[in-house]
């Protein structure tokens, strides 16, 4: 039964992607109260899917990257509904929605059959290592498409085109205090989930757990973090740098992702 939530979760993502352009494009209201209802019930199936995975497989945590995708989008989707609920702009589910459906489409229609490489580690604090982790991934994905808009939108005022009375867009202020708080929200919980993933390693595998490729670029994209929002803070970095300056910090974070490859510590073993 949990594919198929999951692939409710899915329909009910694209209904919302598709319904968010002419709400925010178009300035047609009647389509916002289509993408948020369709948003909100696809996350409540998804969150659904992923906790009767869990149940059934009698575990507390993802062990494999088909699932670490699909919590990753279930974080992106509740974020855009946050940001709906209290900016009153479904701008961001423009680039947010289609991401989510991409990161639920291959968990709900290929499911993996990894297993956790430790199973013997204390499963509830990994959890906590992995939610923290994937929460800080989607904060600065959501400051990079803040920063984009941003961006879009300091151009269309430099350039001093006619707006209509309802731009798609939020305002300057508005869309650079998402972009920073959503770092100043990330970095506690790259730092929380480091240090617990850190403690945790050490306690089960010693310490060869820093000699880990994954561990070493983790750290690497901890540091790169701290310096982007201490330039952002410092120097009131805006726009096209803004941008360039999240986008490398997002590169980091993929190599992190990807060195799961040629990683002992976080490697999934295939049945």
């Amino acid at each position: 039964m949990s594919l198929l939530w999951l692939r409710v979760a899915v329909l009910l993502y694209g209904i919302a992607a598709l319904a968010v352009l002419p709400a925010a494009l178009y300035s047609r209201p009647g389509w916002r109260h289509v993408a948020l209802p369709a948003a909100l019930a696809g996350a409540f199936f998804h969150f659904v899917s992923i906790t009767e995975t869990l149940y059934a497989a009698h575990r507390a945590l993802p062990v494999d990257t088909h699932e670490s995708l699909s919590l990753l989008g279930l974080l992106l989707a509740a974020a855009f509904l946050i940001l709906a609920a209290k900016y009153r702009t479904v701008s961001f589910g423009i680039f947010l929605l289609p991401v989510v459906v991409l990161l639920t489409l291959v968990p709900a229609f290929h499911p993996g059959h990894e297993t956790i490489a430790y199973p013997f580690i204390r499963t509830g604090w990994l959890l906590l290592h992995i939610v923290l982790l994937l929460a800080a991934y989607a904060a600065l994905f959501l400051s990079l498409i803040a920063s984009l808009l941003y961006l879009i939108q300091e151009r269309r005022l430099k350039q001093k085109r006619p707006t209509p009375r309802r731009t798609w867009l939020p305002p300057l202020e508005t869309t650079d205090q998402i972009a920073l708080k959503s770092l100043l929200f990330g970095l506690p919980c790259m730092t929380a989930g480091l240090l617990i993933g850190s403690v945790v390693a050490l306690q089960t595998i010693g310490a060869t757990f820093f000699a880990d490729p994954k561990v070493l670029l983790s750290f690497a994209m901890w540091i790169a973090y701290v310096l982007m929002i201490f330039i952002r803070q410092h120097s009131g970095l805006r726009g096209r740098r803004a941008i360039y300056l999240s986008s490398f910090v997002f590169l980091v974070v993929l190599a992190v992702w990807s060195a799961n490859l040629f990683s002992a510590v976080h490697r999934f073993k295939a049945p």
